[in-house]
């Protein structure tokens, strides 16, 4: 397996892995995957990643979107990970998150955040082997399909990026 930088070139399968995910009703409050130029404008530029078979076919894809304009904000996003149906359980979303934790740090985030649905226990756990936290529970934060739904609040601190990236951001604001 492969992992590299996600491009326009893998979102046809990237989208593909992306609805099967949301057709599952356990992964997203959204429900169409959408185009490229769309998607591209919600995530921040780095930290997009792809993983690939030897042959390039796409197996999953990992990101990060802002969670706020405001600068002392700055080091925190939300991540976004889908691995396709005949990928799971076989690793690859384990090192795909943990090379966007890498790469998060790399580019000064210090803090990654996830709202997972309570039901999705496979995400909860990938999450928390990688060093994510349970932060709290969003009850009926929103709804989908006209069903309210909870989430789970996890986080997870880098211990490399650290208090003067904070201090850094909250004096810039």
């Amino acid at each position: 397996m492969l992992i590299q930088p996600l491009t326009e070139a893998h979102w046809t399968a990237g989208q593909a892995i992306y609805q099967a995910g949301m057709d599952t009703g356990n992964a997203t409050f959204t429900t169409q995957a959408p185009a490229w130029a769309d998607w591209d404008t919600g995530h921040l530029k780095h930290s997009r990643l792809v993983a690939l078979k030897d042959d390039g076919q796409v197996l999953a894809w990992a990101a990060l979107s802002p969670v706020s304009g405001r600068c002392v904000y700055g080091g925190v996003a939300e991540v976004s990970i889908y691995v396709a149906d005949e990928a799971r359980g076989q690793g690859v979303g384990r090192r795909l998150l943990s090379a966007l934790i890498q790469e998060s740090e790399q580019n000064g985030i210090w803090t990654l955040q996830a709202g997972i649905f309570r039901e999705n226990t496979p995400s909860l756990r990938l999450h928390e082997s990688v060093g994510f936290r349970t932060v709290g529970y969003r009850e009926r934060i929103g709804q989908l399909h006209g069903v309210w739904r909870d989430t789970v609040l996890l986080e997870r601190r880098s211990p490399v990026v650290g208090a003067a990236a904070a201090l850094a951001a909250s004096q810039s604001e």
